[in-house]
């Protein structure tokens, strides 16, 4: 067994597909209408084009707006995305515009950094232990 797809709830589907493509660089897998103005959006890491896919969900339903906002509220992240330098993709967003909740922060074996990802929710990243 082997994780698949997760998703994200965000509240404007283009405008994710732009932040987490153009900002964050991931690259668009699947763009599928599914009825009305929602969409099958999927993103993954160009080093790993078959690999976990990200959804890019409307976030319409309460519930799902109600627990995205209470993360928000306590300052808790939705997703966690792995990088290979903490500092370094915090300079790199920052001089992109993207506001940080958490700036770098060593843990013992990781150093994890929070941002705001425009569309509802706070994304942090990570180093992985060696």
């Amino acid at each position: 067994m082997r994780i698949h797809l997760t998703s994200v709830f965000v509240d404007d589907q283009t405008q994710a597909l732009r932040f987490y493509t153009e900002v964050l660089g991931f690259v668009k897998k699947h763009d599928v209408p599914v009825g009305g103005e929602d969409r099958w959006l999927t993103v993954v890491s160009p080093d790993e084009p078959g690999g976990t896919q990200l959804l890019l969900e409307p976030a319409r339903h309460p519930a799902a707006r109600a627990y995205r906002d209470a993360l928000v509220q306590d300052g808790i992240p939705l997703a966690q995305f792995a990088v290979e330098d903490v500092k370094a993709e915090y300079e790199r967003l920052r001089g992109l515009g993207v506001r940080f909740a958490q700036e770098p922060v060593d843990m013992g074996p990781v150093t994890t950094a929070v941002l705001d990802d425009t569309c509802g929710n706070l994304i942090q990243i990570a180093t992985q232990p060696r």
